[in-house]
């Protein structure tokens, strides 16, 4: 972490820890807002008369409680841990540090707690600060830290702030409502536990490190250039300057020269910077976008012998998730400047209605494309996979259509379907293994064909998927091949990558094996 921020940081835990000690000092030599305290008897002892909502409380003060916060972060943590270890250890870590901090302040001031709390559950030990406040104000604390850091959207930003806002003030709240505590407890704990953010972050970064740091240098079998050209979607990023000056800083250190920039265009998606990037002669070109900017950008480049790398800045982001690219801006900045070439698939695809184009994640027809084409652009930009999620409601009974696949110029089979997906990928969001056995790199397409007949039948399917059942018949029916023909009885919705390309009958692809180079972790 650079100096400045640090010395910012450790100002503000200054400030913090002056108020923290300067009002416990007051409070147990009876001075302070002494009014507010002996005013907290009163709503105490109102909450005590109402037995449903004393209950609430004291549940309140159970899920909080030490363990209850430890189970917390621990979960938070384990979740954070496969691709941002340095966020997780912030995490558990600040968590642990409340906890263990909180019980040394109480003892050094030793103030008694209020008389009038709920005896039947009494809690005798020392009062200032509260350690409910103390250690949920922590953990919270280091969740909107980890919430600036990874969560783009500043509408999600925002709702998360707010409801890490709202835990904080229902558990001071419940500490005097319960009697547990006086107000200046609580104010204590939140300030020992802001003060206990601010020097963990002062001391321990949490942003991820350099992938390469640790890593053998690659082998540089051809001797090549340090020009780098930047295809960026504006729109993805809340700064365009700030993410240049990022970039452009982060180049200057792996030792490529000043990046050259190529903004997209609603009518140029980002094909014909593609296109000036390779006739300029970029020796590495990094997309930064969308699923479409970055399909768009590889299928100008495939066959070039010129490496992207991929800046996931979309929705989805298929195709950064199965190469496992991390959505960390810096993270995927920091892989696509040092990580490692690697040759993938393209997928070529034609049909009725549409110009030739290609894909390198999947293409669908029937229920997935319906959901893209149903997306609300204006809930998509406001909550992001979300919308995915409500347009999916909508067409979840999307009705079956007969089609007809063949697979590798075979004759064609005949079936009934909600959805045909064909995947160069096998994974979807949140892990979903929908084409279990498709591999990237491997010149072949899997095909996977659902027909749940009822509502409730949904249900076996997902369980089918997630378990990676290799069985087929009617419900699930898989096939794989270097190319795959689909045909349907009637117009039905279509996407590429999860851009829907609207309405047809057709389909036609052919696997391009191992014809782009794309930059991914060592």
């Amino acid at each position: 972490m650079p100096a400045h921020p640090r010395r910012l940081l450790l100002g503000w835990a200054a400030v913090a820890a002056v108020l923290c000690l300067t009002l416990g000092v007051l409070v147990t030599h009876g001075e302070g807002p002494q009014g507010l305290d002996a005013w907290a008897r009163h709503p105490a002892e109102w909450a005590m008369r109402h037995r449903g909502l004393h209950q609430a409380l004291r549940g309140v003060e159970l899920a909080f409680d030490t363990l209850g916060i430890l189970v917390l972060a621990a979960l938070v943590g384990g979740g954070l841990a496969r691709h941002y270890r340095r966020a997780a250890v912030f995490v558990v870590g600040t968590t642990v540090a409340a906890i263990l901090v909180r019980p040394l302040l109480a003892w050094a001031f030793d103030r008694p707690r209020p008389p009038w709390q709920d005896h039947a559950h009494l809690i005798a030990g020392p009062g200032y600060p509260s350690g409910h406040a103390t250690w949920t104000t922590a953990l919270m604390g280091a969740l909107i830290v980890v919430v600036s850091m990874f969560v783009r959207r500043a509408g999600v930003r925002r709702a998360a702030y707010t409801g890490f806002g709202l835990v904080i003030a229902l558990v001071c709240v419940d500490r005097v409502l319960t009697g547990r505590h006086y107000p200046t407890d609580v104010l204590g704990g939140l300030l020992l536990g802001t003060l206990i953010v601010l020097v963990v972050l002062a001391v321990y970064n949490p942003t991820p490190r350099s992938h390469a740091v640790h890593a053998a240098p690659l082998l540089q079998t051809v001797p090549g250039g340090r020009t780098l050209h930047v295809v960026l979607n504006p729109i993805k990023v809340e700064s365009v300057g700030q993410f240049q000056a990022v970039v452009g800083a982060m180049a200057a250190e792996a030792g490529w020269e000043e990046p050259t920039w190529h903004l997209t265009t609603v009518e140029d998606s980002g094909t014909g910077m593609a296109a000036a990037a390779a006739v300029a002669g970029a020796d590495l070109v990094i997309v930064c976008g969308g699923d479409g900017t970055v399909r768009e950008v590889c299928a100008e480049l495939a066959g070039t012998g010129i490496p992207v790398g991929i800046i996931p800045a979309g929705t989805g982001n298929l195709l950064a998730r199965n190469l496992s690219i991390p959505l960390y801006l810096r993270a995927a900045i920091d892989i696509a400047l040092t990580g490692q070439d690697r040759a993938i698939d393209l997928v070529e695809v034609s049909g009725d209605g549409m110009e030739d184009s290609h894909f390198l994640v999947m293409a669908g027809m029937g229920f997935d494309a319906a959901i893209m084409e149903g997306v609300n652009e204006d809930i998509k930009n406001k909550v992001g996979w979300i919308a995915y999620v409500l347009s999916a409601l909508k067409a979840l009974m999307f009705p079956a259509v007969r089609v007809e696949v063949s697979v590798d110029g075979g004759e064609f089979t005949r079936h009934r379907a909600r959805t045909v997906v064909i995947g160069n990928v096998g994974t979807l969001q949140a892990g979903m293994p929908l084409l279990p056995d498709a591999v990237i790199d491997d010149g072949l397409l899997d095909v996977v064909m659902l027909y749940p007949r009822r509502f409730l039948s949904w249900l076996p399917l997902a369980w089918r998927i997630l378990a990676k059942q290799p069985q087929t018949d009617d419900l699930v029916n898989r096939m794989r091949g270097h190319t795959v023909v689909v045909r349907a009885d009637r117009d039905t919705p279509r996407q590429l990558d999860g851009d829907s390309i609207g309405a047809g009958r057709e389909l036609r692809m052919s696997c391009l094996h191992a014809r782009l180079l794309v930059r991914v972790p060592r």
